[in-house]
């Protein structure tokens, strides 16, 4: 199967697929299809919202909220991005789980986007997010050494 393009590989195993193989790929093909429109979306929405800000001359990169507000958008964007490449692989048949590098990958952004966008929290929240990114982050490195991935 080397060299050969998945979406040929897909069709002809189509045909011997069971209904549940089959109704997996019909899913994973949607969802893919759903979160490249929110990035789409996402995407548009962030360079209006920066040219808007260039515009106005409101941009100011040691401005925390203007921070925030850029960079927590971009960091969305790339979450939706790597959540899509999790499920690209199943969408094509080159993978049959969803990989949990990459689940671990996408919690870990969302945890640091969450960080980021924080305004002022309880201190146990903050402890709280900070012991979760710490422990997702080891699982992470144990997955990665385990299996000899270089993500």
């Amino acid at each position: 199967m080397t060299g050969q393009d998945p979406r040929v590989t897909l069709r002809s195993e189509w045909a011997v697929m069971s209904i549940s193989d089959r109704f997996e790929q019909i899913v994973a093909m949607i969802l893919s299809f759903l979160i490249a429109v929110v990035v789409v979306v996402t995407m548009v929405q962030l360079v209006r919202e920066v040219i808007e800000l260039l515009v106005a001359g409101t941009l100011d990169p040691l401005d925390p909220e203007g921070f925030q507000l850029v960079f927590g958008a971009i960091l969305t964007v790339l979450i939706a991005m790597e959540f899509r490449h999790s499920i690209v692989p199943l969408a094509i048949r080159t993978d049959h789980i969803v990989q949990v590098r990459t689940v671990l990958l996408v919690a870990i952004l969302a945890i640091a986007r969450k960080f980021i966008v924080l305004e002022a929290g309880e201190p146990a929240f903050v402890a709280s997010l900070a012991g979760t990114a710490l422990a997702l982050g080891i699982v992470y490195r144990l997955l990665s050494g385990r299996d000899g991935a270089s993500d």
